[in-house]
Formats: structure tokens, sequence, C-alpha cells
């Protein structure tokens, strides 16, 4: 070694500091100017054997984000199945919690943890020469110009002198370039198999349609309080697995949007309170409910193992969403599948929930339009005709807030977002209490769910809807409501119309017609319609001997 003082003095550091400026300034001679540093410091070390330092060299790949990497004790999941074995999933320390148990029942172990962010390129410093090829994490001071030091690398790699301009980088760079989104190469590949092959097994099962009643069916002979616990009919259930597992087959080759997606079902599932250990069967009855729809010998084995490796991180990802639950909002997306302008300032939307959506019949949620990011306001949850389908009765305060793009800007097939369910006014839990439901302007909405709710369960109790107009052109909804009624055992809907020609219905104020009808007493009374209404109403019937505690209607705001 040379006596002088300083690292300039010293030729072998000299040329490990080279080398690092050279990766930082030319990624594309990394591996020529890796020979030559490791050359260089094994004068200082003693020199090692040549074996030991190829083992040393040789960079370990990092594992994808979503996936567990070749070689890692993991299945590939259908890419692996040539070698006979199942997949398996290797399961991180870190145990799930489900939202809703108290006594904090455990979970299956959730994503599979990782040391570094997704996206973000791991350590690959190589070992026998401390060279990151990422390039130094600091700022490497400038190296003075020696005479005799032999440059490193190959021609053409020197380093660069103080006048030196960047030439454009080659268009084939000399090392693979790893992608935006982190995944690795052959993990694109496993999922575009295993894409193929849920897609071509869903076509022989008959269609997702068909696979969703099967799955359904099994799922009601094995985890009947898995579908007692999810909102809507049997048919609005069965639609909804159907169009999760074409959504499922179709996304297969986009992790991040798959995650995303099966965070937000976990979510949904949580809201319904759904716990974890009922979707452990669903797995294997999904694959049953394939492979029973599938002509004789035409399953294959690596059907069976692509649906099932499939299920194994789904249920993962759905498990993990239903914990985050307890730390942040749960909010629906759903589509406009109807949007009538009922008078100009009026409008009836039909949402269509993606996720199941739980709420009961009265409840309010409140709303976020495209429109107005950020901006949330309460509308009551109508239910009618349709199954599955959920009704805003809007009317336009603005032009340009939340209700006016409900009623002006909105169209068919556009998205809004609903928030949970609130609200305390739904129908009594005693049976033998009747319900009186007074209504001014659209807020009839509610009073429409309840009716829908009596129909649906053909409840026996009298249910009495008076609904207070200014007009006859203001009872933009009586068709439905009537038809609703009429389905109900003991429904009656009263229009009351205070202003000019009443028609066929009660004419003067909403109540005097409700003390002219009955005795109420013994009836829980809902009510809903704009601030002063309510007030009116509440104590008129007040002064008919109502209690107070029997009154009941959303808070104003």
């Amino acid at each position: 070694m040379s006596s002088g003082s300083g690292p300039a003095s010293d030729p072998h550091l000299l040329a490990l500091l080279r080398a690092i400026r050279l990766r930082q300034n030319a990624p594309d001679a990394a591996s020529a100017g890796e020979a030559d540093t490791a050359a260089a410091l094994s004068e200082l070390s003693g020199g090692k054997k040549d074996d030991e330092r190829d083992d040393e060299k040789t960079e370990k790949k990092p594992a994808s984000p979503y996936f567990p990497a070749a070689g890692s004790g993991s299945d590939r999941g259908p890419a692996a199945r040539d070698s006979g074995k199942p997949p398996t999933v290797q399961r991180g320390s870190a145990e799930l919690l489900w939202r809703g148990d108290p006594g904090a029942t455990v979970g299956r172990a959730g994503l599979e943890a990782r040391k570094e962010p997704r996206g973000k390129r791991r350590d690959s410093t190589v070992p026998i020469t401390g060279v990151n090829p990422a390039g130094p994490a600091t700022p490497v001071p400038e190296i003075p110009k020696l005479e005799g030091i032999r440059p490193i690398g190959a021609p053409g790699t020197e380093f660069p002198g103080p006048q030196y301009v960047p030439r454009p980088p080659a268009a084939k760079p000399s090392r693979p370039m790893s992608p935006a989104d982190g995944m690795d190469p052959a993990d694109d590949i496993a999922l575009r198999d295993t894409q193929r092959l849920l897609v071509t097994s869903l076509t022989f099962a008959g269609g997702a349609d068909e696979v969703a009643d099967r799955l359904w069916h099994a799922l009601l002979q094995a985890q009947p309080d898995l579908l007692a616990s999810l909102p809507g009919t049997p048919q609005t259930q069965r639609d909804q697995l159907a169009r999760a597992l074409t959504w499922l087959v179709h996304h297969m080759e986009n992790p991040p949007v798959l995650v995303t997606g099966c965070a937000q079902l976990g979510a949904a599932l949580a809201e319904c309170g759904i716990q974890w250990q009922q979707l452990q069967l669903v797995g294997a009855a999904l694959a049953e409910a394939m492979r029973a729809g599938t002509a004789p010998g035409a399953w294959r084995q690596d059907f069976d193992q692509a649906w099932r490796w499939t299920w194994q991180h789904t249920y993962e990802w759905i498990v993990h969403g239903g914990t985050l639950v307890a730390y942040q909002p749960t909010a629906w997306d759903a589509e406009v599948v109807g949007h009538e302008l009922r008078r100009p300032d009026l409008a009836v939307l039909r949402l269509r929930p993606f996720l199941p959506m739980p709420f009961r019949a009265g409840q309010y949620a409140r709303i976020e339009v495209p429109g107005v990011p950020g901006v949330w306001r309460p509308y009551s949850l109508a239910v009618g005709l349709d199954p599955g389908i959920v009704e805003l009765h809007v009317r336009a305060k603005t032009e340009t807030g939340v209700s006016g793009n409900l009623v002006h800007h909105t169209r068919t097939g556009e998205h809004v977002r609903i928030a949970r369910a609130e609200g305390a006014m739904i129908l009594p839990a005693e049976p033998g209490r009747g319900v009186l439901m007074i209504a001014g302007d659209t807020g009839v909405a509610p009073m429409k769910a309840m009716l829908a709710e009596l129909a649906a369960t053909a409840d026996p109790r009298t249910a009495v809807l008076f609904w207070g107009v200014r007009d006859l052109d203001e009872l933009y909804d009586i068709d439905e409501l009537t038809e609703l009624a009429h389905a109900a055992p003991r429904a009656t809907v009263v229009p009351v119309v205070a202003e000019g020609d009443p028609g066929p219905y009660a004419s003067g104020l909403v109540t005097d017609a409700v003390a002219a009808y009955g005795e109420w007493t013994r009836h829980e009374v809902y009510l809903a319609g704009p601030p002063l209404m309510i007030a009116a109403t509440g104590a008129a019937l007040r002064q008919l001997g109502v209690a107070s505690a029997r009154i009941h209607h959303d808070p104003q705001e």
C-alpha cells in the first residue's frame, strides 16, 4: 500500500470510489466495472477464492409484492403445477382480527408480510464489492485525476471527464428493467396462465350465472347463516355472486386492482356482520360448483388447482379488508341504473351498489357525487319494486351542490358513493303495534322503503301512510306507492292535497286528515319531510294523545 495519507493516495480505494461514480453516472456499465472493482478489493482483503466471489456477487431477485417468489417454499399457483404438489401460501406472523367479534376472534394470517414498500427497489448491494447498482445513497466527492491508474471496465466505459455530456441511453438496456408496479415478469406469466385456466373452466362449467346458482345452493346447505347475513333476496344474492365471479376472472392479471377490490369486499362483508370463519368453506364450494357443471372427463386437475390457488389469495385479501372497518369509514360505489326527472327540480335515481350494502328500511345514508368531491349529503334510502336497487328521491336546492348534481347533471351509467347507513327510524320490533307514517314532499322515500319491507315479509300489522302535498302534480310516485300497498297484507296509502283540485284524494292539511281518520295511541308514528311540517305534525299528534316516545323522525340538518 502507498504510504501517502488520504483516500486519493491509495490506488485501490480510488478504484473503488471510481466504480461507485461509474455506477451513478453510467449504470449500463455496471457489469463491466464490477469485476475490476472486485479485483481491486481482493488485493486489500488478501484475496478470496473464485467460487466464493462468484457466490457473493450473485444478486437475489426481489420477491413480487403480491405473490411468493420462486424457490421461496411457495408455489406460484398454476404455473407450478408440473411439480404435482398443491399450491401453498406462506403465512405472515401478524394475525388479523375480524371486526364485530368482542371476544377478539383471531382470523387467519393477512397479507404476506413484506420488508419493503411495494414498488420500491430492495437493497441489492453486491457483497464482494459493496456497490449498490442503483447508485450511492449520498453524493460522492469529486475524485482527482491521477496518472498511472488504468480505466475501470471495458473500453468505452471510462469515467467521464469534467466536460462530459451524457448520451441518450441505449434502446435496449444491458440489464432488464423492473416494471413500474414492481411485478416480476414471471408473475405476469403465472397470472396470465391462471386467468386462462379460470376463463376456460368457467366456460366449460356453464358460465358465471350457472356457477353462481350452484355456489349459492351449496352455501345454503353448508353455511345458511352466511347467506342470512347478506342483504337482498336469493335472486339478488345470486346476481351479485355472478358479477363477482366475472369481475374476478377479468381482473386476475391486475393485482393492484384485485387486491383493492377484495379489500373493499371484505369491508362490506364485515359491515354485514360476516365473520371470517364463515368464509373458509367458500373456496371448496366454489371448486365443487365449477366441477359439478363440467361435462364428464372435462374437469382437469389444473382447473381445480387454479381456482383453489386463486381463492387462497382472495380470501387473505378479503380478511385483510375486513379489519380496516375499525380504522376507516366504509363507502360503497354504486352505479346509476335509472334517472327520472319527475318534476323540473325533482328526480328519482335508482342505484345498484357493486357490493353487499346492509341497511334497514327507513334509514338514510350520505351521498358523494363526482361533481362535488369530498362533500357528503344525507338522503333517505328508498326501495322500490326492483329488489337490489336503492332509490334516492332528490329535490334540487341549488344548481351546483350535491342535490343539483344529482337532479340535473347525473346520468345513467355514472357512479356515486354511498356511506354507511344511519338512523333509527325503522319498523318496530313489536309485531302487534300498528304503523302510522306521515310524509311531506320527498319525505315519502323512507316510507316507501317501509312499505316495501311490509310487502316483502307479508307483515300482517296495519300500516297507514299519509302523504301530504301542495297540489296533484307533487304526487310524483303515487303509482308505485299504491302498488306496494296492495302487495302488503294490511297497508293503505292516503294522499292529502292542500291546494287546488284534490281529484280523488283528500284535501286540506295532512294533520286534519290524520285526526279525522282514526285513533293512533297504539301505533308507532314515523314522520319525514320539511322541518316545519315535522314540528307541526308532532305537536298535533301529542295533542291527540300520542306519547312522544312513539313519535320517530330523523334529526334535521
